[in-house]
């Protein structure tokens, strides 16, 4: 099944359960699927990798303000924002363990024959192509760094 219709199944199921915080997610990320279909000027739909980051970036955008939030001591305004984080991740695709991306990102490594923070943009070309939607991007930089620097 395709984001969209996915997206709109659950919309109806939200709307039923007068779920206000899972609407208001799907509906967030219904308009980013807009905005950026009519970006592109042609209005055809968007590649599932595209789709794919824009949901990963609208987490991150959630996890970042909850972060700034806290940071503050303004915890009634994190919660809803890291609720609304945890309804969004639902349309990423199943994400990998550390040790897994451990794993691929050290094959990376010896694939690329990288040996050390000078190469750390070639491998995170690759990583980030390999491993697009399957890990976050702050995990892969940092598992690369560590690698990298060891």
């Amino acid at each position: 099944m395709g984001l969209q219709l996915r997206l709109m199944e659950d919309m109806k199921v939200a709307m039923r359960a007068k779920d206000t915080v899972a609407l208001e997610s799907l509906r967030a990320i219904k308009s980013a699927l807009l905005l950026a279909q009519t970006e592109t000027g042609s209005g055809t739909e968007l590649s599932e990798e595209e789709e794919v980051k824009l949901v990963q970036r609208l987490v991150k955008q959630r996890k970042d303000s909850a972060a700034i939030y806290t940071e503050q001591g303004r915890e009634d305004l994190a919660e809803p924002e890291l609720a609304q984080a945890a309804i969004i991740e639902k349309f990423l695709p199943e994400q990998l363990s550390e040790e897994e991306v451990e794993k691929i990102v050290a094959q990376i490594i010896v694939a690329e024959g990288a040996s050390g923070m000078k190469d750390m943009g070639k491998v995170m070309g690759v990583a980030s192509k390999e491993l697009g939607g399957k890990a976050d991007g702050k995990t892969i930089s940092n598992i690369v760094k560590k690698k990298l620097s060891s």
